[in-house]
């Protein structure tokens, strides 16, 4: 579980990345930084319901605040 939320902030944290260098390059004149940052948010979509999932089946456990 560990390994698929890791390359899940991976692609999100790359999608934001390439929506700057589409900003940068394209000076505003083509969509392709708002498709990027509509994936980067489909991606955050994806893992927050994904760790609910994981949770739901018990992949996952809270642990609380721990001192």
């Amino acid at each position: 579980m560990k390994y698929i939320v890791a390359l899940a902030f991976v692609l999100i944290i790359g999608s934001l990345a390439s929506a700057f260098f589409y900003l940068m390059r394209d000076q505003g004149r083509s969509n392709r930084t708002v498709r990027a940052l509509a994936m980067r948010v489909g991606f955050s979509i994806a893992l927050f319901l994904l760790l609910l999932l994981a949770h739901k089946l018990g992949y996952i456990q809270p642990t609380g605040i721990r001192q």
